[in-house]
């Protein structure tokens, strides 16, 4: 059976490739290695809105908050909700020179669980082995799917890219969460996995001077561990600034780990800041919520250079972070951010 295959026209960057009926855009443009703006592949955060300039298509059900229906009256659409039903043109009114040419092709690999660790009451490290090694950038993340189960979820790899073989995730744990729930019980060593990646448009961007904010809670860790492996790993010099969200003392981690980083690297701190802290954590450091000491910091501390600004974590705490990372001079095309948006059903 023959498949039907369409021409999509990219601007204003003038890419052209090719779409299959039932294909959605940013599915094809994974599959040929075209990295465009995306986020939770979902319809859900609208990373990956454009304007269809010419062409028919069909729009799969998305969110209007990504999409409110007066943007759509304007021709504008979500790439990982299109279908084409003939040659398209479309505007991109989000890409990155840089992420176009660090454009990495999808692949599917199979898996197995080598490890799970708790680091705290409801956060897990999990190790898998791929049946091959996977090329991705530190801060990107794969989809990952139970075989058993059949449940898929995407997650961000935790390690540097250097053993792209055995990866490793930080992943919260909910107590009715079709993936994560399973990590103490059926995902024991061996279990089957698949694996398809890389995605995501968050990662470290590499030979900048200025300094580089790392700002996360909970397991967007992951991602940002990642990058400060990678940095570390790279040689590179230029000044850190990690901060990480938690509730209580108990939800920190790695600290072990970050101390070594830090009595290695003099332009390197570590910051964490607790949300909740009561009398028995004997607190002496940041409170408040992440975006609240990010504020704070930035107007305490002078850095010097262009400053490249990574947050992961949830929507809400990405929502109130950007528009301090903007009034603190932050450039935008130098902010990146990765919104750990909820499952869907």
């Amino acid at each position: 059976m023959t498949t039907t295959t369409y021409k999509v026209r990219l601007e204003p960057v003038g890419i052209e490739m090719d779409v299959e009926e039932g294909e959605t855009v940013l599915d094809a443009a994974f599959r040929q290695g075209i990295s465009l703006m995306h986020g939770c592949k979902e319809g859900q955060c609208g990373s990956c809105k454009s304007r269809l300039i010419s062409g028919e298509i069909e729009l799969l059900k998305y969110s209007t908050f990504a999409l409110p229906d007066y943007e759509r009256e304007t021709e504008h659409i979500l790439l990982c909700k299109t279908h084409a039903y003939s040659d398209i043109e479309v505007e991109l009114l989000n890409f990155d020179e840089d992420l176009l040419s660090h454009a990495i092709a999808v692949k599917g690999f199979e898996a197995t669980v080598s490890k799970v660790t708790a680091l705290t009451h409801d956060i897990r490290l999990l190790e898998i082995e791929l049946d091959n090694p996977m090329k991705f950038w530190a801060g990107q993340y794969i989809d990952l799917t139970l075989v058993d189960a059949g449940v898929t979820r995407a997650f961000s790899m935790a390690n540097a890219p250097v053993n792209g073989k055995h990866l490793s995730f930080i992943i919260k744990k909910y107590p009715n969460g079709a993936f994560s729930s399973q990590l103490d019980r059926a995902l024991q060593p061996g279990a089957p996995l698949q694996a398809k990646g890389p995605y995501g448009t968050c990662f470290r961007r590499e030979g900048r001077t200025g300094p580089m904010l790392l700002i996360g809670g909970g397991s967007g860790m992951s991602p940002l561990w990642s990058m400060l492996c990678d940095h570390v790993q790279s040689g590179d010099q230029r000044p850190v600034r990690f901060f990480y969200g938690a509730r209580t003392r108990a939800d920190l981690f790695m600290l072990d780990e970050i101390a070594a980083i830090a009595a290695a690297h003099p332009d390197f701190e570590f910051i964490p800041a607790l949300s909740h802290a009561t009398a028995e954590d004997d607190w002496q450091g940041e409170t408040g919520f992440i975006h609240e000491v990010v504020q704070r910091r930035l107007r305490d501390e002078a850095l010097s250079g262009t400053i490249d600004a990574y947050g992961c974590g949830p929507v809400p705490m990405i929502d109130a972070l950007l528009p301090v990372l903007q009034m603190a001079g932050v450039e935008p095309d130098h902010i990146y951010f990765d919104k750990f948006t909820p499952a869907t059903r």
